[in-house]
């Protein structure tokens, strides 16, 4: 038996599977230049994370976001971070953030690239372009903010499309639905710092190793429970729930089979709640309720990139109605209410939905 080096040598790290996926895929790079430019902004963040007591980034930065929620000052660092990050690689052309009001239209870069004449091969001048990336990317830079100070998990969450017209770029190229996401992701700032990347093939799970500096390979190809055990929702406004609601949590905690009651697990943070629920499987939810109507969590920035990772991974992701992916957004801050995970745990509470859809017509 011979020993075994305690140091991996041909190690995946997130760095080298985004190349080889550009790779494979024959394409410009772009994607690429961009993965690795969000990465950049998600180590960025992670540190300051870690260092946030000692730097005095606790608090509130004295603002509300356009979505009513108080502004911590990491907020702030983790969208200035992100934003100039992704405009900095060259990739993008409109990104949307939860601290934006509106878009931001990344400006043109003048790019240097020679004509060639026909034969022989030579250069016979040099050209100038005005020049954006094709990609749009809708971002929360930090998910969890309200944690900050208590030293829960948050995360960092994101959704890459392409830009699908000619025409010069405005908010209107993020109104997307999920179905045309390119690659999706989360970063989550728990006990270590991990990414869940998907690019269509499947959900890949990348741990950052902070003595490398790098994300590193810890599982592949990730796939959700058909049934977990743990239900997942804030149970302080069920004097607002509706009655599909009621009965599917009544159900979990009561169950008229003689089985086991299921665990209530709720941290506050999406992505910390999104994550448990795709390790250990299980059913989270923020459904619409008589207080939030339209729900709460925000379609673009939040919603329609964990979907894409739960879909990928084998789950169901729903709004009650319709499958979250398939919702055709109106404006950029749209709010939806969001019901994902182990897909026979959502097909129950998509049956209560139905059953008491039926008792009312």
């Amino acid at each position: 038996m011979t020993d075994r080096s305690p140091f991996e040598t041909d190690m995946l790290t997130l760095t080298r599977y985004v190349m080889e996926k550009g790779r494979q895929a024959k394409g410009t790079g772009e994607l690429t230049q961009l993965l690795n430019s969000m990465l950049t902004a998600i180590k960025a963040i992670s540190s300051a994370v870690r260092k946030a007591g000692l730097a005095n980034l606790y608090g509130i930065a004295g603002s509300v976001n356009m979505t009513g929620d108080e502004v911590k000052k990491l907020d702030v660092l983790s969208n200035s971070l992100v934003i100039n990050m992704l405009q900095s690689s060259y990739s993008t052309c409109v990104l949307v953030s939860e601290e934006n009001k509106e878009a931001v239209i990344t400006a043109k870069e003048k790019r240097v690239r020679p004509r060639w004449t026909a034969v022989p091969r030579v250069v016979s001048r040099w050209c100038y372009w005005d020049e954006r990336g094709k990609y749009v990317v809708c971002f929360d830079p930090l998910d969890g903010s309200s944690n900050i100070d208590c030293l829960a998990s948050i995360g960092t969450i994101f959704a890459i499309y392409r830009k699908t017209t000619e025409d010069e770029p405005s908010e209107k190229d993020a109104l997307q639905p999920g179905r045309n996401i390119v690659a999706a992701g989360y970063a989550l700032y728990g006990s270590a710092t991990l990414v869940a990347l998907s690019t269509g093939q499947g959900v890949d799970l990348f741990m950052l190793d902070p003595a490398l500096g790098e994300f590193v390979l810890v599982e592949k190809d990730i796939k959700i429970k058909k049934k977990g055990k743990i239900f997942s929702l804030n149970e302080g406004y069920a004097k607002y729930f509706d009655a599909a609601t009621t009965e599917y949590v009544q159900k979990k905690k009561f169950p008229e089979d003689g089985s086991a009651p299921y665990g209530a697990r709720y941290v506050g943070s999406m992505v910390a709640d999104v994550h448990r629920t795709l390790v250990y499987g299980g059913i989270f939810m923020y459904p619409a309720n008589q207080k939030s109507p339209k729900g709460k969590l925000r379609l673009l920035y939040e919603c329609n990139p964990v979907a894409y990772i739960i879909e990928q991974a084998g789950g169901i992701a729903t709004t009650g109605t319709q499958p979250v992916l398939d919702v055709k957004p109106e404006s950029i801050h749209q709010r939806v209410p969001l019901i994902l995970g182990s897909p026979e745990d959502v097909q129950e509470y998509l049956a209560c939905v139905q059953r008491n859809q039926a008792g009312r017509s």
